[in-house]
């Protein structure tokens, strides 16, 4: 029986495969690192042929721990790091320049102009995206602009454009595909999340040749197959969805009005807004959450630059830790009279204040300050903008006359959620309850569902739903008193930080 599901996860830092059965219980999984390239201040980069090697690498690993040969497996599903955008040769099939990561922020005098001559209006409108070097449609013109001959050979037809996923199915089916999905296009800036097409007036005003483009498909839907070579037969691939989208699905968040949250290098909170596409007042983004049957379901989308990567500082930048699980109970052994604020604006600020100008800081430290402190604040950073990001969904979802219940409860995932100091605190600091699922790897498991969903073994979305099991609830126990005066100096903290 083909009813095992292969998830593919390229993330930002690694690749992973990850085999499920069909109970959504993981067989096996792998993950290799790749290296990260830092070629300027602000810029971050990846060799194309990295991610690919270590996502074939993976694949095969899960696939010999398991047992399982190709006839073993019914569908692949695809989810990947948004915006990281390839370039590449269609006859060699060779990545023209490294891959431009969405992290990298070259494009932002470019961004800033455009918004100086009054075309964000337009880019809003058409995407629900602000314009930000975050996406990849400056990162396409830079390309093409700065590789010697790359403009005119796009005009000719001789080169392709994706986003990982679609670099990913083009090795997986030896060039045979060039495709993507409605979500990961909708955060290209060239694509019209309402008509569900590539816009042209973006693509003339960014510079982009539309011969470069993938198709766009369902995130449920026949994306053709590997190669056989690769990995020991032909397997049909049937679902790709960026990361957050499919962390979105894996969390079950199929009515409008549900939240996520994913901690991992970031934090990404979407809210399910069903099939209105909510026009943001305080600089939340407007995507698409997933597309089935070539319905879209929208969302809000609040993007935090910095989450595990604060406790990553901790660990690599001042070695006052030796492992993430360390941060924790010195968290807990901080000082209570103390009130330490970082803002880890290391990269600047994302929603919903959108500022990358900015660089962190830290505010109230005094002589007793000291790792337990700098541990807390870490953490206690990642909540506080959690908070900033719920309260503008919830005001804009108050806002929009969507109509339908916003559910208090937040459902979280990625690699912080182990820590049980910081979910608690995040409960407090949100005064809503924050509940923890039994499959953490939500992200993977979006990815397999929709594969699983295509392939005809995975149920509809309404009973894939109730699949979903909690592991533990986190209910807020904070005083409302102390929460008020941690979020205030919070706000004061930010403040300060971002005065001109």
């Amino acid at each position: 029986m083909t009813t095992h599901l292969l998830a593919i996860d390229q993330g930002t830092t690694s690749s992973r495969a990850i085999l499920f059965r069909p109970d959504t219980s993981i067989a096996a999984q792998a993950q290799q690192e790749f290296p990260q390239h830092f070629p300027a201040s602000g810029w971050v980069e990846h060799e194309a042929e990295d991610l690919w090697q270590t996502t074939l690498a993976t694949c095969r690993a899960v696939m010999e721990q398991a047992g399982l040969t190709a006839a073993d497996i019914a569908a692949i599903g695809i989810t990947n790091q948004r915006e990281t955008t390839v370039v590449w040769d269609r006859k060699t099939g060779a990545a023209i320049h490294r891959a431009i990561v969405w992290q990298d922020r070259r494009t932002a005098e470019l961004c800033a102009k455009l918004k100086a001559e009054g075309h964000e209006a337009l880019v809003r409108e058409r995407t629900g995206l602000i314009l930000d070097p975050y996406f990849s449609g400056t990162k396409i013109g830079w390309i093409l602009d700065h590789v010697p001959g790359a403009r005119a050979r796009a005009e000719r037809g001789e080169l392709a454009f994706g986003t990982v996923d679609s670099w990913l199915l083009w090795k997986l089916t030896d060039g045979a595909v060039h495709a993507t999905d409605a979500t990961n296009a909708a955060r290209t800036l060239l694509f019209n999340i309402h008509t569900g097409g590539w816009d042209d007036d973006l693509l003339a005003l960014l510079r982009v040749p539309r011969s470069m483009l993938p198709q766009v498909k369902d995130c449920a839907a026949d994306f053709g197959t590997t190669a056989p070579r690769l990995l020991g037969g032909a397997i049909a691939i049937g679902g790709i969805a960026g990361d957050q989208q499919a962390a979105t699905v894996g969390q079950a968040c199929f009515q409008p009005g549900m939240i996520k949250s994913t901690y991992g290098t970031g934090c990404f909170a979407l809210l399910n807004t069903g099939t209105t596409a909510v026009v943001s007042e305080n600089r939340l983004l407007t995507t698409i959450a997933y597309q089935l049957g070539g319905k879209r379901t929208y969302a809000l989308e609040g993007s935090i630059f910095v989450a595990g990567a604060a406790v990553q500082w901790l660990r690599d930048g001042l070695g006052i830790i030796n492992n993430s699980a360390e941060s924790e109970a010195l968290a807990d052994a901080a000082d209570p009279a103390q009130q330490v604020y970082l803002v880890p604006a290391f990269v600047g600020l994302g929603a919903p204040h959108w500022n990358p100008d900015v660089r962190g800081a830290m505010f109230g430290l005094t002589r007793n300050s000291g790792p337990a402190e700098f541990c807390l604040a870490a953490l206690e950073s990642v909540c506080y903008q959690t908070a900033d990001l719920i309260a503008a969904m919830n005001a804009d979802w108050a806002r929009s006359g969507a109509g339908g219940h916003r559910t208090p409860v937040l459902r979280v995932d990625g690699g912080m959620v182990a820590s049980n100091f910081a979910m608690q605190r995040l409960a407090d600091l949100l005064a809503a309850p924050v509940d923890r699922p039994v499959i953490r790897e939500t992200t993977a498991l979006g990815a397999a569902y929709l594969a699983g969903h295509q392939a005809g073994i995975m149920p509809a979305p309404g009973r894939f739903a109730d699949s979903w099991r909690l592991d533990h609830r986190f209910d807020p126990v904070m005083p409302a008193e102390t929460r008020e005066a941690k979020l205030a100096g919070w706000r004061d903290a930010v403040r300060r930080l971002t005065l001109p």
